[in-house]
C-alpha cells in the first residue's frame, strides 16, 4: 500500500494521536500503549482495549505505525508497535493543528493567555 498524503489522514481521532504519541519515543506493546495513555490523560479519554486495537490496526493499515521486534521475547503473543516516519510527519502535522486551535481559542478569550516562565 503506498502513502496516503499526511493532510488526507487528518484530523486524526483524538485516539489515534495519543497512540502516535505513546510511541513517538519508542516501541511499546499494547498494554503499555494503554498505561501511556492513562499516565498521560489521568482518565480524560478512558481507553478501552477493543478501541485500542480497532485503533491499532487503522494506524498499521495507514502505515503510521508497524509491527516492531519485542525488546522483551519471553512472550512472543505479544506485539510491539513503532511510530514510522509517516507516522511521525502525520502526528507532527496534527500536532501543528491543535496548536492552531489553541491559538484560536486564546484569541477568543476561551483559554487563559499563556504566562512566559523566566
Amino acid at each position: 500500500m503506498s502513502y496516503r498524503s499526511p493532510d488526507a489522514l487528518l484530523p486524526l481521532t483524538p485516539v489515534a494521536f495519543e497512540i502516535l504519541l505513546a510511541l513517538a519515543d519508542e516501541p511499546l506493546h499494547g498494554y503499555a500503549i494503554l498505561q501511556a495513555v492513562e499516565a498521560r490523560l489521568s482518565g480524560l479519554l478512558p481507553l478501552r482495549t477493543g478501541t485500542l486495537y480497532r485503533s491499532l490496526a487503522r494506524l498499521l493499515e495507514d502505515e503510521l505505525i508497524e509491527e516492531a521486534a519485542a525488546r522483551d521475547s519471553t512472550d512472543e503473543r505479544r506485539r510491539c508497535y513503532r511510530i514510522t516516519t509517516h507516522g511521525r510527519k502525520v502526528a507532527a502535522l496534527e500536532a501543528a493543528r491543535l496548536e492552531g486551535q489553541v491559538v484560536a481559542a486564546r484569541a477568543r478569550r476561551l483559554l487563559p493567555s499563556r504566562k512566559l516562565r523566566p
